[in-house]
């Protein structure tokens, strides 16, 4: 009989396995300088960051975007960011030697992003993490973007376990409110936001170096250390 995982584990993409989001800054900021418009990183942080692209299209355009417009801005979009972020790609500090942990102690993973599947198939290209995930959800696969919980209850439905089993990590606060409002406990990274800023998070850590089983363990019963 196959011992029960002491967690499952639900990954963010972006800004939490990769250090990524000022690079989409800069694809967004690179977007709106070519329609004579400027964007900020606050305004950024506000009303982008974690998002999926029909729902940032929604806020830039003010208006619902059309099919067309949804698929070629978001393909310029992420091409300028792919194209900026090329000589930079590397993963979080301390997230490979996390996931062979979790991979020797069988337990579960799956990627949870608002991400496209080209920008997904560029990460995994770069950083070959792809065979320690049971799969990803991405936001082909959801009818509402974070801060919806709908991605993370896909996620815990694909781990095998109730999402009070699972933890979710992330760096976005919509990506704290859609894991905590599917039940997750939720470990929050400060590559993106403040700590001051990750309301909710159960955890928060500056990368993934200062984690271990217990900690997580711990977090998932409920035990503080």
């Amino acid at each position: 009989m196959q011992e029960m995982p002491l967690f499952g584990a639900a990954f963010d993409l972006d800004g939490t396995m990769l250090d990524n989001n000022p690079f989409h800054i800069l694809a967004w900021q690179e977007f709106y300088r070519k329609r004579g418009r400027s964007l900020s990183t606050e305004e950024y942080k506000a009303n982008f960051n974690g998002k999926t692209n029909v729902d940032v299209l929604r806020y830039v355009l003010e208006r619902e975007p059309s099919p067309e417009e949804i698929y070629t801005l978001t393909d310029e979009k992420e091409g300028l960011y792919r194209e900026i972020y090329a000589a930079h790609i590397k993963p979080v500090d301390g997230l490979l030697d996390l996931l062979e942990l979790f991979r020797s102690r069988n337990i579960p993973m799956v990627i949870a992003t608002s991400g496209i599947p080209v920008n997904i198939a560029y990460m995994f290209k770069h950083v070959p993490v792809e065979p320690y995930f049971k799969t990803v959800v991405n936001s082909t696969h959801i009818s509402h973007g974070k801060p919806h919980p709908e991605i993370y209850q896909v996620a815990a439905r694909e781990l095998g376990l109730a999402p009070e089993r699972c933890i979710a990590f992330e760096d976005a606060t919509v990506g704290i409110r859609s894991a905590a409002g599917a039940g997750m406990k939720v470990v929050a990274l400060t590559t993106t936001h403040t700590a001051e800023e990750l309301h909710g998070a159960d955890l928060i850590v500056p990368d993934f170096t200062s984690l271990n089983l217990d900690k997580l363990a711990d977090l998932v019963s409920g035990r503080r250390g």
